[in-house]
């Protein structure tokens, strides 16, 4: 059968049954009407995805600018499909888990790699720790940060897993280190079709260039003047994307990613990159925290430590590993962070909070 956003391959399963086109659209409305909130979610797109449409709409995540509601052909999610069912060896039949919110990209592509591979797909409700049945075997799933973290310790019956929706802490990796599945960080957004570059985090061979992300097959990356990410996938988008990921460029087709444009901070001179700061305290401090930046008369901006809490009494001999220019010059708290929809942490609202 050739791949068609408006085929449903024999083969494919959701929960150990077969459905066809009609009778997939009939599940779509059952979950829309009696269902659980995270299966309404789903049954919202499976009728967005089994209509007469050559599209579907969704929100973007704000990683080409403000969030916003576009359009996404359904070719190019098919494709999309196609690649990394390509890649990971997801041929017709083998089993996959999908423990995804179906309101993000992420999650709809999971669904989409379902139908149009034939794929097995158990659906379990989304959480920090996904209920699931520790007796099956699956070939593939995606995990969030926070997903990857709570399941490490029970998920040697998954192959492969991607994670994706933020940055994977060294703490994190840490854990999977020891673990039998293949684990691999992801990069992506809504506007690219979920994921188009990855990067293994276990297992590693000796080669140094498993620090880098890899782009999928037929996908380039560039950079624009302001060390942006600059995408260029042919089979996924009408024209080139240009990001606001700061990344170092190492080929045409792998890079390493620094940090947010609108993050970035110019201390005297100095771009500092708030993520990487980030990783590198990322073991020694215990609760959320972020850097960022306030105004300075003679350096322009100050790196400054934000912390969740009511105490700001950090030890400074933490920063002991950071450079010269790296070190906060202050420390903050806040007594609760405040989290975007997809729960990473909304930076301007909760330095909005902060008494200076």
């Amino acid at each position: 059968m050739i791949p068609d956003y408006t085929k449903v391959h024999l083969k494919f399963k959701l929960n150990n049954m077969y459905y066809s086109h009609e009778d997939l659209m009939e599940v779509a409305y059952s979950f829309v009407k009696e269902g659980e909130p995270y299966e309404q979610e789903l049954g919202n797109f499976l009728l967005d995805w089994l209509d007469r449409h050559d599209y579907v709409k969704v929100h973007t995540s704000g990683s080409t600018g403000k969030p916003k509601v576009i359009k996404i052909k359904k070719d190019a999610m098919v494709k999309s499909a196609i690649a990394t069912g390509d890649f990971f060896n997801l041929t017709p039949g083998k089993k996959v888990l999908h423990c995804l919110p179906s309101n993000f990209i992420a999650g709809k592509m999971m669904m989409v790699r379902a139908i149009v591979l034939g794929l097995e797909l158990d659906m379990v409700e989304p959480s920090a720790l996904p209920r699931i049945d520790y007796e099956k075997d699956y070939e593939f799933c995606a995990f969030t940060p926070m997903q990857l973290k709570n399941f490490a310790k029970y998920f040697n019956k998954i192959k492969t897993v991607i994670v994706g929706g933020g940055r994977v802490s060294e703490s994190i990796k840490a854990l999977i280190q020891d673990k039998k599945p293949n684990v691999y960080e992801t990069y992506g957004m809504t506007e690219t079709v979920s994921h188009i570059a990855i990067k293994k985090i276990n297992n590693f061979t000796n080669s140094e260039s498993d620090t880098y992300f890899k782009t999928l097959p037929n996908i380039t990356v560039s950079q624009d003047d302001r060390d942006c990410l600059v995408i260029d996938a042919p089979d996924l988008l009408d024209e080139k994307i240009v990001t606001n990921d700061i990344v170092k460029l190492h080929s045409s087709s792998s890079f390493e990613w620094l940090g947010r444009f609108d993050n970035v901070i110019n201390s005297g001179g100095i771009k500092l990159y708030p993520e990487v700061i980030e990783e590198k305290l990322q073991t020694k401090i215990k609760q959320q925290f972020f850097i960022t930046s306030i105004p300075d008369d003679t350096l322009g901006e100050k790196a400054i430590l934000i912390v969740e809490g009511n105490d700001n009494n950090i030890d400074t001999s933490l920063f002991d590993g950071l450079d010269k220019y790296e070190k906060p010059k202050a420390i903050y708290a806040v007594s609760k962070f405040i989290n975007t929809a997809s729960g990473k942490i909304h930076r301007k609202n909760t330095l909005e909070q902060v008494t200076f």
